[in-house]
């Protein structure tokens, strides 16, 4: 799906979305104490944020990588905020943690290129590439093609219910032999690629003027409840909450 050109300004809310990773750009979110099922690393743009984690004293930061299932708060104190998603088994998720200088029990803090992406977040057309690479390394190169093959099937089919099996049939590999590949290639898993693949047809066809419960149907998800939930252990809030704020998404290639 080809890139869709972005307003002069980023000054309202902004997610960018691929398979495995997200960034969202604007105003804080405003969200209760919660936990999620990926990596979030969490960065103030034009001021501190305070976070607050259960039974621990608040502690003030400018960046901090929060893990998967650790509840949490992030209470903002400027205006605009930076949200970079990692799923949990993208390698990612490792190497922005590794780019982290300090640590606070669960949560890594301080991200050596706090600055660079700061910049990247607030100038007039933000980079979103650039942040994604800023935040956890360059893009790899070329990928293997029977795993490319795989992943450009999965995006553009993500209701098919072919399986791993299936797919490791018709690349000559066996299963598990599929399977490291297709993490160690695709930087994450079959199972976590495929839903965010489904996430992905989610967004662009809501972005579009679908309606939320046609577009999750459509996208392979059994029951609006089934994505809602989804949504909700990925990014801590509803799809509707989202959506509500008047949030422009764009759907990235590559990355």
């Amino acid at each position: 799906m080809s890139r869709r050109p972005l307003p002069e300004t980023c000054g309202g809310p902004t997610v960018w979305l691929w398979c495995g990773h997200a960034i969202y750009l604007g105003p804080s979110l405003r969200l209760a104490p919660h936990s999620t099922s990926v990596y979030c690393l969490v960065v103030g743009l034009d001021a501190p944020f305070v976070l607050r984690v259960p039974g621990c004293p608040d502690v003030t930061l400018r960046s901090a990588l929060v893990p998967p299932r650790s509840e949490h708060q992030v209470v903002a104190v400027g205006r605009r905020m930076m949200f970079c998603y990692f799923d949990s088994s993208s390698s990612r998720a490792g190497r922005c943690r590794d780019r982290m200088s300090g640590a606070i029990g669960a949560f890594a803090v301080d991200h050596r290129d706090e600055a660079l992406l700061i910049a990247l977040g607030t100038g007039p057309r933000p980079d979103s590439y650039g942040i994604l690479a800023c935040a956890s390394g360059a893009v790899a190169g070329r990928i293997d093609g029977r795993i490319d093959g795989v992943t450009r099937t999965l995006r553009a089919h993500p209701s098919a219910t072919v399986s791993a099996a299936e797919f490791a049939q018709l690349a000559g590999l066996s299963r598990p032999y599929f399977l490291r590949l297709f993490a160690a290639e695709a930087g994450t898993s079959f199972r976590r690629y495929r839903l965010w693949a489904r996430m992905l047809q989610v967004a662009a066809a809501t972005s579009k003027g679908a309606d939320l419960t046609r577009a999750a149907a459509d996208a392979g998800f059994a029951t609006p409840s089934h994505f809602s939930d989804a949504f909700r252990r990925m990014f801590g809030l509803s799809p509707s909450a989202l959506l509500g704020a008047g949030t422009e998404i764009v759907i990235e290639d590559g990355g």
